[in-house]
């Protein structure tokens, strides 16, 4: 099992994307979203585990005989879990495993991830579909102190031509609405300006998503019986703004903010917000722990399928609501893989197994 090793993950994992996703102006659009699809080939997994994992597209794994949990078409994978393998190999020969896997999607990292290739939005955009890859997502930074940044705040229009260029129907950020502190008339104002950008992103017929992590549910420092998510989803318009729940985050959450700061109970259920609002979450990200109460997020990482978060359960409960089941889309990701192409592979064998209850 990979877990994570750094004394702060989450704060390592925030730091290292604000620092991708922070770009100076004057870099290329394909510079921030693509690398060349290099001639090598990825590394490749034994005969038996490849043909394994690619029959998962259409076909699923065992594990009962219901239906599968995940609808089909609908599994992606966050390519900031692959950026060793891209900044090294390419865009194409990861989109190949990726197909092999039973991939249907990808959601771009909004970075270069180290390559030093050049690739076109338009090429980045044909790759993805020549292997049956639709591009879905992307992660953008949310505000920059420099004015040329390559974020929602300093760029808002070069940031919707690209993604509009590379075909997304969905375009976020993963920077938590932190911009003018953690009160509650903060986080009005944050919401305000996502308000802003949902309406831009609508207007080019995409939707704008916020990808939380942790701290998003801690609460206000100047009323601590208000939960700082809850002011977000309330103060954002439900047909400007969605959100992309990550999970793993979502669940460390509530293993750290399950308590007010006075120590009064303030429980919560992740899957509670979804079942609430399902079409405010079109995109999840699909990571996995196992329960770690020494470590102050509640998990240690690993790939999907060797924790504890019950996925049969969470998957299944969206997807059976009336007229959710193709409504989402469910992005594999793990931030620290030991070895990022298995991730992909077993995440997805593991993904295509799960069964509903009869």
């Amino acid at each position: 099992m990979s877990r994570f090793s750094q004394t702060d993950p989450e704060l390592t994992h925030r730091l290292t994307r604000r620092g991708m996703l922070g770009v100076a102006a004057g870099t290329t659009a394909a510079a921030l979203l693509g690398a060349a699809a290099a001639p090598a080939t990825a590394a490749p997994d034994t005969a038996s585990e490849a043909a394994t994992a690619s029959a998962g597209r259409d076909h699923g794994h065992g594990h009962g005989r219901g239906r599968p949990v995940l609808p089909p078409g609908r599994l992606g994978i966050q390519l900031y879990s692959l950026r060793d393998k891209v900044s090294t190999l390419g865009f194409a020969p990861v989109f190949a495993e990726l197909e092999k896997y039973g991939y249907d999607e990808v959601e771009f990292a909004g970075d270069t991830q180290g390559s030093a290739c050049p690739i076109t939005l338009a090429q980045l955009k044909r790759l993805a579909r020549n292997h049956g890859l639709n591009p879905i997502g992307s992660h953008v930074g949310y505000y920059s102190d420099d004015p040329g940044a390559y974020t929602f705040a300093q760029n808002l229009t070069k940031v919707l031509d690209d993604a509009q260029a590379l075909g997304l129907k969905h375009i976020g950020t993963a920077s938590g609405p932190f911009r003018y502190g953690s009160t509650v008339d903060a986080w009005k104002r944050a919401a305000e300006e996502f308000n802003t950008y949902g309406a831009a992103a609508r207007a080019r017929g995409m939707k704008f998503y916020q990808h939380n992590h942790s701290e998003e549910f801690s609460f206000a420092t100047d009323n601590p019986k208000v939960r700082l998510y809850d002011v977000l989803l309330a103060e954002t318009d439900p047909d400007l703004v969605f959100l992309e729940m990550d999970i793993f985050w979502a669940y460390s959450g509530q293993f750290r903010f399950s308590k007010r700061p006075d120590g009064s109970a303030a429980p919560f259920e992740p899957l509670d917000y979804v079942l609430k609002q399902p079409h405010r979450y079109p995109l999840f990200h699909v990571k996995d722990g196992v329960s770690d109460p020494s470590n102050q997020y509640g998990y240690d990482m690993v790939d999907v399928g060797d924790g504890d978060i019950d996925y049969q359960r969470f998957i299944s409960a969206v997807t059976k609501l009336r007229g959710q089941r193709f409504a989402h889309h469910w992005q594999a990701e793990h931030d620290n893989p030991s070895e990022s192409l298995t991730f992909a592979r077993r995440s997805s064998k593991h993904l295509h197994s799960l069964r509903e209850k009869c």
